[in-house]
């Protein structure tokens, strides 16, 4: 069957190239690309009042007579027509249109229907530009029910309603791939009719998002994120390397190195790293947990594992700052073993970098720490048998097939995250890996919150005087750099000033215009104490890690997610001391932006956070980032589909038969994956 729901949007009834490009812009390219953008809201015209009942503000269908125009000869002023029923007068006014088409549209003394939104002006009702107006005999060609689109800029809502109007009714039938039982259990229609119910609504309740119509469209999109996912762990557990052989006595030997004990979740996680790591099978494994839950240690000890069996290891870390503090910590605990570990940034000199890449090559170099460079630049390993990739929040699906052929059939892969990830968002967006969670912290609730107004600044700085005075040192973030007329925030720079003319404390500021040296040489004063307090911008968040950190200020608070906000007080009380985390936020604040900070205040479960920021923010920003290399979901949401995602899960686990599905990884753009996936 021909079908042209591929086609390009060029070959759409009404699309130009001005509407092309506009189209393009928002990332629509083909026509099911189109059919996809589903509506965001309706248009109710079946409001049809008596001109004694009209409601300023709402859309409304007038049966009205013309009685008199009134055609100003002055430039500019608008053009009115006045019409009547048996119950009072209306103005109807029109801008930049032409006498001869009012002329035609409505004619004195004859009935007419004209739809539009009532205003009042000068004590009178008007309706300024109608969207339709039309002869009595045509009533029925007034849709009462009419979806709303996304606006195109300068593209009018009706020139946009009719493009998807003539698209989703000429959609073909295509063959279906759900099963029958699950559309007869769910009552759901085909795709196709479906797309044509949702943008050609007959009632308010369909385009609602738990709608039959709207969550067949979500489940398919979820499975088609399912399907993908399948098809890597098939092609992932085709697999077979090496087993990597991990003695318990050498395990225990390097475990005896940490001056602490680890948390059981800790111990768990190791062994089901290990497991992975002496099987057959390609590890491609997600771990996740709370911030200050002891991630880092846990990678430590199976890279240690994975050299013993003489392959090299590669740690990659979010920023510069944190792949040399991973350098000194690993130096710091395991400096007598026998490992050659190296860093690589882009301060090396480019001799000393030569020597290094020589030395990856030959093998001299069994561990190396560096940022995403180390994958980026054609860097050859003789025998990576592990990737060990730290904070990687940008890492999306594509970004992880190209990852997991890196090295050799031998390399297993181990994702860390400290942003703890919602249920579904896992199923969606990590369905082709194993997961491991760490919910335990070695210092449970030893850091306490305090909301406080931006108006008791003073009583902020009293409170800090006192933990610099007990030889604490303080983090203070700011959301911007400078200031900004736009942006009614406190900028770094702003507040830097402010506090080394209101202190007598040793101050100064880190933020992402720095320059590597002037970072280093604040970082180096800050660690040894040489600076009490730093003013810096959210690069703390994944960058700065200093146990004698107890207390952190963060200003225009309602600004940051929950999570970011849990990140970030994360950066205090690592040592297990008592610690504070100030949320200075603006007094003027919403009723939601309150609970949000309450939330904060209340809790210190970063997962029960992630959680809560699913519900109040949604899925498009909960993890603060887009997804590389992926569109976020067009149509499911997980705040109205969570049993959607549950019922999918359970779904893919009887097909066999991914073929059937081919039409519907297209529709979903999943098909491109797929055959980088057959590629190898």
């Amino acid at each position: 069957m021909d079908n042209k729901l591929f086609d390009s949007i060029i070959k759409a009834k009404g699309v130009g190239q001005i509407i092309l490009k506009k189209f393009n812009d928002k990332q629509i390219y083909t026509k099911v690309d189109l059919l996809l953008h589903l509506p965001i809201g309706l248009i109710d015209r079946r409001f049809c009042p008596k001109l004694d009942q009209l409601e300023i503000g709402k859309i409304s269908t007038i049966f009205v007579k013309p009685i008199k125009y009134n055609f100003p000869r002055v430039r500019n002023l608008p053009f009115k027509v006045t019409c009547e029923d048996n119950f009072g007068k209306i103005d109807i006014v029109f801008f930049n249109v032409r006498e001869s088409y009012i002329r035609q549209q409505l004619p004195l003394n004859f009935e007419v229907i004209i739809s539009g939104k009532i205003s009042y002006y000068k004590n009178k009702f008007q309706m300024t530009n109608p969207d339709y107006i039309q002869s009595i005999d045509k009533e029925n060609s007034i849709k009462k029910i009419m979806s709303k689109y996304s606006s195109l800029n300068g593209i009018s809502s009706k020139t946009l309603q009719k493009i998807y109007f003539n698209e989703s009714n000429n959609l073909q039938e295509i063959n279906e791939w759900l099963d029958q039982n699950l559309l007869n259990e769910k009552k759901w229609l085909s795709w196709s009719a479906s797309i044509k119910r949702i943008h050609n609504p007959e009632k308010n309740e369909d385009i609602n998002k738990n709608s039959i119509f709207y969550e067949r469209l979500a489940f398919d999109e979820i499975l088609s994120n399912l399907l993908l996912f399948k098809k890597i762990r098939k092609r992932i557990n085709k697999v077979k390397k090496k087993n990597k052989f991990i003695p318990d006595e050498y395990l225990e030997l390097i475990k005896n190195k940490i001056p602490f004990e680890l948390t059981s979740d800790q111990i768990k996680v190791i062994r089901e790293i290990n497991k992975d790591l002496k099987s057959s099978k390609k590890m491609m494994r997600l771990l996740q947990g709370d911030v200050g839950c002891g991630k880092t240690i846990v990678a430590f000890l199976t890279a240690l594992c994975v050299i013993q069996n003489n392959y090299q290891v590669a740690f990659m870390a979010p920023t510069e700052i944190l792949a040399s503090q991973h350098f000194d910590n690993f130096k710091k605990f395991f400096g007598d073993q026998d490992v050659n570990i190296e860093i690589l940034t882009s301060k090396l000199h480019k001799d000393k970098r030569k020597l290094v890449l020589d030395n990856i090559e030959n093998g001299k170099i069994n561990f190396i720490i560096g940022t995403h460079a180390l994958f980026q630049e054609k860097i050859k390993f003789k025998n990576l048998g592990y990737i060990i990739i730290d904070e990687q929040h940008k890492f999306g699906v594509k970004q992880r097939i190209e990852l997991a052929s890196k090295g050799n059939l031998n390399t297993d892969v181990l994702l860390m995250t400290a942003t703890p990830i919602p249920r579904t968002l896992i199923i969606t967006n990590y369905g082709d890996m194993d997961l491991s969670t760490i919910s335990e912290k070695p210092f449970e609730n030893n850091i306490s919150t305090f909301l406080k107004p931006n108006d008791k600044i003073l009583e902020v700085l009293k409170f800090i005087d006192s933990r610099i005075k007990n030889l604490d040192q303080v983090f203070w973030v700011c959301p911007i750099i400078e200031e900004s007329d736009k942006l009614k925030v406190k900028a770094v720079n702003e507040r830097l000033k402010y506090l080394k003319n209101n202190t007598n404390h040793k101050i100064d500021c880190m933020h992402g215009n720095l320059n590597d040296k002037d970072r280093e040489r604040i970082l180096s004063d800050f660690l040894n104490k040489k600076i009490n307090l730093i003013v810096c911008t959210t690069i703390v968040e994944v960058g700065i890690d200093n146990p004698n950190v107890n207390t952190i200020v963060i200003e225009n608070s309602e600004r940051f997610g929950l999570a970011q906000l849990h990140q970030l007080r994360g950066r205090v009380g690592r040592s297990g001391s008592k610690a504070n985390c100030i949320l200075v936020y603006n007094k003027n604040l919403s009723e939601l932006s309150k609970k949000r900070l309450k939330i904060i205040k209340d809790n210190i479960n970063g997962f029960l956070i992630a959680e809560e920021d699913l519900k109040l923010r949604g899925y498009g920003d909960i993890l603060g980032y887009k997804q590389s290399g992926e569109k976020d979901f067009l149509i499911a949401d997980p705040l109205y589909h969570s049993h959607l995602f549950d019922l999918a899960k359970e779904y893919i686990d009887q097909i066999n038969n991914i073929e059937r599905y081919s039409m519907l990884l297209k529709i979903f753009n999943k098909q491109k994956i797929f055959n980088i996936i057959d590629a190898g």
